[in-house]
């Protein structure tokens, strides 16, 4: 039986290596290859043809969502899990939007992760109950879009940043961006939400579970 070839994208070694363990113990799923940040997830989606590509939303330089998008417009074809430290309130919605097949938090069970590899490899989708239900909440006729949804994802990801604490110039270094860029995206952001600074931001994701688990 010929083994589905995983690309497994992930900043941490020490996940990368725990992730290999995990689909080592299976008969039908391999990890063909590695990737530490986007330029080298591009490079490797690139050389070859994969059954699927597990990526970590949240690499150095450009996002995950971004990412998600440049590998949709070169290998729309390919199967993408997404797995994430994000809970599923802060990105799965827009993973899916971005092209992703499915979703999962690195809280997950192994048994769960070997299971949606295996539906996103055939072609299927991996989405728990939640996740669903906000996509739904999304589609009904009426309803307004949250302050938060009406973001960019990259005004999203600045969002996330702040709200954990980190200042400007450290998100514009992480994100390789300018100061003045990332306070734009700031000030676009509060406008948007109609708040009026960080401690706003922070309530807000507070209120809407969008906070990170370790961030308070």
């Amino acid at each position: 039986m010929e083994k589905i070839a995983v690309l497994l994208a992930d900043d941490h070694a020490i996940i990368r290596d725990g992730l290999k363990q995990i689909l080592a113990d299976t008969d039908d799923l391999v990890v063909a290859g590695e990737a530490a940040n986007g330029q080298e997830v591009m490079q490797k989606v690139r050389e070859r043809e994969w059954g699927v590509l597990l990526l970590d939303i949240s690499m150095p330089g450009r996002s995950g969502l971004e990412l998600l998008h440049m590998i949709k417009e070169e290998r729309p074809e390919l199967p993408i899990l997404v797995l994430s430290m994000h809970n599923e309130e802060q990105y799965a919605v827009r993973a899916i939007k971005a092209g992703a097949h499915g979703y999962l938090t690195k809280e997950s069970d192994s048994e769960l992760l070997v299971t949606a590899i295996r539906r996103v490899a055939k072609g299927g989708v991996f989405i728990s109950d939640k996740v669903a239900e906000l996509m739904v909440r999304g589609l009904r006729p009426g309803d307004k879009p949250l302050p938060h949804n009406l973001l960019s994802d990259r005004e999203y990801q600045v969002f996330n940043m702040l709200v954990m604490g980190r200042g400007l110039s450290e998100i514009g270094a992480e994100l390789s961006l300018s100061v003045k860029t990332i306070s734009t995206h700031k000030t676009r952001i509060l406008q948007k939400m109609n708040l009026a600074n960080t401690a706003e931001l922070v309530r807000y994701a507070v209120a809407h579970g969008l906070a990170e688990p370790d961030a308070f």
